[in-house]
């Protein structure tokens, strides 16, 4: 498998540190996170998936679970996702949230900045009480289409 880039096609060698927020970020052509997990994996110099399951907060069956295939990937809460992400950037294993998003099958979420998010908040709180109920039912409706698109 090769590594498409995405927007310029950069090689390994060329590529800039990647952030989450940037959009020079790579996947592989149809891999699916079992075939992710495993490559990283044998990246990341001894590491197990017990080690992974341990540093990403993850219980081992679940892992172990997903990369037997023996349990379905497409519904991974989206912190899990960037919990690995870390733990393999920790190991100093090259990899994205986009990698991982697209595994599953699904768009990358958003950046989870803790300004962005405390703002949020901070507009929910001041609005009515019907006006939050109605910005919730909004959310969860723009989750769904951005599960299906």
């Amino acid at each position: 498998m090769t590594r498409n880039f995405q927007p310029n096609g950069a090689s390994d060698v060329d590529e800039p540190d990647l952030d989450e927020d940037q959009d020079q970020d790579f996947v592989v052509e149809g891999e699916d996170l079992p075939v992710l997990l495993e490559r990283l994996l044998g990246e990341s110099q001894g590491r197990t998936q017990k080690d992974l399951a341990a540093e990403a907060g993850i219980s081992y069956p679940t892992l172990n679970a997903w990369m037997n295939r023996t349990r379905g990937t497409s519904r991974i809460d989206p912190e899990r996702l960037r919990a690995m992400v870390e733990v393999f950037r920790r190991w100093g294993v090259r990899t994205t949230p986009r990698e991982f998003f697209a595994s599953v099958g699904r768009p990358v979420p958003g950046p989870s900045g803790d300004e962005r998010e405390a703002q949020l908040l901070k507009l929910y709180r001041q609005l009515p009480e019907s006006r939050q109920r109605a910005l919730v039912k909004n959310a969860e409706a723009m989750l769904q289409l951005s599960r299906t698109i």
